[in-house]
């Protein structure tokens, strides 16, 4: 068994989801959700010394940690870029804990932001996907995410329901959750499967709604961790592979390299997907909810519609998922999208989820998802002993 990591979580600060911004700048809202953060955790700007950003910042097209870092005033001695996609928000998590325990830094700044307001410029470099996926249609997440759902329920003979159900249990979450983009907008099964055809078998309804947003967390030395304001929230295990980026170079279509990841979480942390008071889980689309549960190992591959069916995924539920609405719920701020299930784990575990708090909550898992289910990372969270 690998060690597992020494760090804790101790501040969070999130932008609350918008459709589209206006005269916003990335460093701005960067600036923001960093400051809530640290005023969270009852820090100043001198007291973090390192820093972990997304590669994209629309200011600056590279030296991105250098130009966050002068933009916040920070001088951090470990500075670097994470690049997994969705995956990024958990994956900068262990790595943060990785280089404090490695004697890098004491206090590392984590974070995610974006605006909305035109499309992104398209990489003109040739790749697997531009020789394998485009020429013959799969473009984009909508066609190859529709691939996998397509071949994850053809292989366990499953109907469109059961995958409705995710989305239907992520928009009654969002309920409880003030600032999620679908807060006061419900939808049911028959309503998920009532909306409009995207990529067949996806329903508009099982994809996520990008917005502009931000969130940050901030990981410090376990010493430190327990002179500050809250309770911290310890590290456990993490785990993380990489298989693929297109989806056609993929070793397998109904089972992902979250299994690896969140086997490799479980072991450091001695915990197992039963144990979890909260199932924080990657929702781009509804088939990635669906196989995760199944490579988790809460059930056999294809079972996943009769855990649906049997289990309750609100706050007050027998297995309580994205409580916070997930990204079908509250909302997709780019790569910040990850990073909402840790601020929310954390929210939880430190028993300050307002309005919807799971009961005598102990440990979490959180997934991260980047590409088509190509770059995976996963966390065990625990509440403080």
């Amino acid at each position: 068994m690998t060690r597992r990591p020494q760090g804790a979580i101790v501040g969070i600060g999130e932008l609350k989801p918008v459709r589209a911004t206006k005269g916003e700048t990335t460093l701005g809202l960067i600036a923001d959700v960093s400051r809530r953060a640290a005023l969270d955790a009852g820090l100043e700007p001198g007291d973090i010394d390192g820093l972990l950003v997304g590669p994209q910042v629309g200011e600056t097209p590279q030296h991105v940690p250098a130009t966050v870092a002068e933009y916040l005033g920070l001088r951090p001695v470990m500075a670097n870029v994470v690049d997994l996609g969705g995956a990024s928000g958990a994956g900068m998590v262990w790595r943060a804990a990785a280089a404090i325990e490695a004697g890098m830094c004491e206090t590392v700044l984590c974070v995610l932001a974006n605006t909305r307001e035109e499309p992104a410029p398209r990489s003109p470099n040739r790749n697997p996907i531009r020789e394998f996926d485009v020429p013959f249609g799969a473009s984009g997440a909508n066609l190859s995410y529709a691939l996998l759902m397509q071949a994850h329920g053809t292989a366990h003979g499953l109907g469109p329901e059961p995958y409705a159900a995710i989305a239907a249990a992520a928009r009654a979450n969002a309920q409880h959750n003030p600032d999620a983009i679908f807060y006061g907008k419900p939808a049911g099964v028959a309503e998920v499967l009532a909306s409009p055809v995207i990529a067949s078998p996806l329903h508009l309804l099982e994809i996520v709604m990008p917005v502009a947003g931000g969130e940050a967390v901030i990981v410090t030395s376990r010493e430190r961790a327990s002179r500050l304001r809250h309770p911290p929230v310890e590290i456990l295990g993490a785990g993380e592979k990489i298989t693929h980026r297109a989806v056609s170079q993929a070793p397998s279509l109904t089972s992902g390299p979250l299994k690896d990841a969140m086997a490799r979480a479980f072991a450091q942390s001695g915990t197992r997907a039963a144990d979890m008071s909260l199932l924080s889980l990657y929702d781009c689309y509804t088939i990635m909810v669906a196989i995760t549960i199944e490579d988790a190992g809460l059930c056999p591959p294809g079972g996943f519609a009769d855990w649906i069916a049997a289990n309750g995924l609100g706050h007050d539920g027998s297995h309580p998922l994205n409580t916070h609405g997930g990204q079908l719920g509250f909302g997709q701020p780019d790569l910040a999208g990850g990073m909402t299930h840790v601020v929310e784990a954390v929210r939880q575990l430190r028993g300050r989820a307002d309005g919807r708090q799971i009961a005598r909550a102990r440990h979490a898992l959180v997934t991260g998802n980047g590409a088509t289910m190509s770059e995976a990372v996963a966390l065990v969270l625990g509440a403080a002993q």
